[in-house]
């Protein structure tokens, strides 16, 4: 006689990324910098050529950008909204926004709060069919809240780094955004260290780390991974 055939269970694709997921990230992000010594702001963020306070504006900016890119009727799918940028200093990120020096480091991290409110909002009220331009692929609402997730958490690492301060993001939203933006990232390692070396900051067991790197921005089936 014989035997029945068990069934075997597929992995579950991964759940979207959120506007919740962003606001989540941007407020952790905020939480964690607020016990920054006042007097640190100007150190090296991590292993880039930026100051801390030139990070955290460079990632407001980045929060920005991806909100404007989504607001117009017709959002734009061969290049940017043509908002003027510049930088502060050669070598310096060049940004639409900038805080104001006076405000210190309270006012920065407002700034950086009201970037990422924006972002929030626009993915959360788009229908999930708008398309928008993005050097690394055409992209949705959902993979613009991704690309912002993963500009605060690794950014924000860089900064840690820089300030002395822990910084170590839940490991499902790392998941979540690693299975929407690096498809090619292996998926049995711990997702932080993976998102890590997913955008060129760390090594893995048996991987070095990354010199060039780029994210996915286009839209993909779910469950495609």
């Amino acid at each position: 006689m014989s035997r029945p055939v068990e069934a075997v269970s597929s992995p579950s694709p991964p759940s979207p990324v959120t506007a919740d997921d962003l606001g989540h990230a941007v407020r952790l992000a905020v939480a964690a910098l607020r016990d920054a010594p006042a007097d640190g702001w100007d150190a090296k963020a991590g292993t880039l050529e930026w100051s801390c306070w030139e990070t955290i504006e460079h990632l407001a900016d980045d929060l920005f950008a991806y909100a404007v890119q989504l607001g117009p009727e017709e959002p734009p799918l061969d290049g940017h909204v043509p908002f003027a940028w510049g930088s502060r200093r050669p070598g310096g990120p060049a940004n639409s926004v900038h805080a104001d020096r006076d405000a210190g480091p309270d006012g920065l991290l407002r700034v950086l709060e009201a970037s990422g409110a924006l972002l929030v909002a626009m993915v959360r009220t788009l229908p999930p069919d708008v398309r928008a331009f993005h050097v690394y692929g055409v992209s949705d609402p959902e993979g613009f809240a991704a690309m912002g997730v993963v500009e605060t958490l690794v950014h924000t690492h860089d900064v840690a780094r820089g300030l002395g301060l822990p910084w170590d993001p839940p490991a499902d939203l790392c998941a979540r955004v690693l299975a929407r933006l690096f498809p090619e990232a292996p998926m049995a390692t711990d997702p932080w260290p993976t998102l890590l070396w997913a955008t060129g900051r760390a090594e893995l067991p048996g991987r070095s780390r990354l010199t060039t790197w780029r994210w996915h921005g286009e839209p993909r089936p779910r469950g495609d991974r």
